[in-house]
């Protein structure tokens, strides 16, 4: 690796190289709902959330540059990077459910040369292993929330994960985008479970919606609440949504009284 964007920080080593994008945006100590209207008027105005460090890349002399195309609100597009990298070897990554996340490590690994079984079996592995804990006690039923102002329901291979894990979630989009909903379809979901990971935010920053929003929260009934560093875990598709599914096994039978 000679570059990575400002984004990433897994593993710790990354934080380390050069940083080839930048946020157009300035985010800093703003909450939940004020990261959504800001993003949303830029949208509106049709300003780039992101920029690419074209010299800074092309100084760097990569073999391969990686594209997502997941989400344009998360990271830079592969359509810009396509159009600001022409003649640059890239691969493009767009994965919507667990089982296209796993066979996008395996492309990657085979755009570097790499055999990728090995490594992708063993998660494959960890993975079985997950759900064959999670099929030997009752299902529950539970909403995962991947932001909360306003929130948004589980989508794309987090709905993956929470079948796996034996929650079912009537909220979820499996392999497709999460979009905005009202607090009164949370309401009327009824969960028993209400899971918090919202995008972006590690432990500390989720922690801090939560009690910002902790009366509304109340409102939904869950008897037991779950916050997760969506950060580091869910919201990435990436090896670390195996250690996501193991702590849904995990919290599943063990989470705390909501409120």
């Amino acid at each position: 690796m000679v570059g990575v964007t400002h984004e990433c920080d897994h593993p710790p080593a990354a934080r380390r190289l050069p940083r080839v994008t930048r946020p157009t945006l300035q985010l800093d100590g703003q909450d939940g709902g004020q990261v959504e209207a800001s993003v949303a008027a830029a949208a509106a105005a049709g300003q780039r959330l992101y920029e690419v460090d074209l010299a800074r890349i092309r100084q760097l002399k990569p073999d391969l540059v990686v594209a997502q195309d997941v989400c344009h609100v998360c990271a830079v597009p592969a359509d810009q990077v396509f159009q600001e990298l022409e003649g640059v070897r890239t691969v493009r990554q767009h994965p919507h459910s667990l089982a296209e996340v796993l066979d996008g490590m395996l492309e990657l690994a085979a755009a570097c040369d790499v055999d990728g079984e090995p490594m992708v079996g063993g998660w494959r592995e960890r993975i079985s292993a997950a759900a064959a804990a999670a099929a030997g006690r009752p299902r529950v039923r539970g909403v995962f929330l991947e932001w909360l102002d306003p929130p948004y329901p589980a989508g794309h291979w987090t709905p993956d994960l929470l079948r796996l894990a034996g929650i079912d979630d009537p909220l979820a989009r499996p392999g497709r985008p999460s979009q905005a909903i009202g607090w009164d379809r949370v309401e009327a979901a009824r969960p028993d479970l209400l899971l918090v990971a919202p995008c972006g935010f590690d432990l500390e920053r989720a922690w801090q919606e939560v009690g910002r929003l902790a009366g509304r929260l109340r409102t939904v009934g869950a008897a037991r609440l779950a916050v997760f560093d969506g950060s580091s875990y869910f919201n990435r598709p990436g090896p670390r949504l195996v250690e996501s599914l193991e702590m849904l096994v995990r919290e599943a039978t063990s989470i705390m009284p909501c409120g």
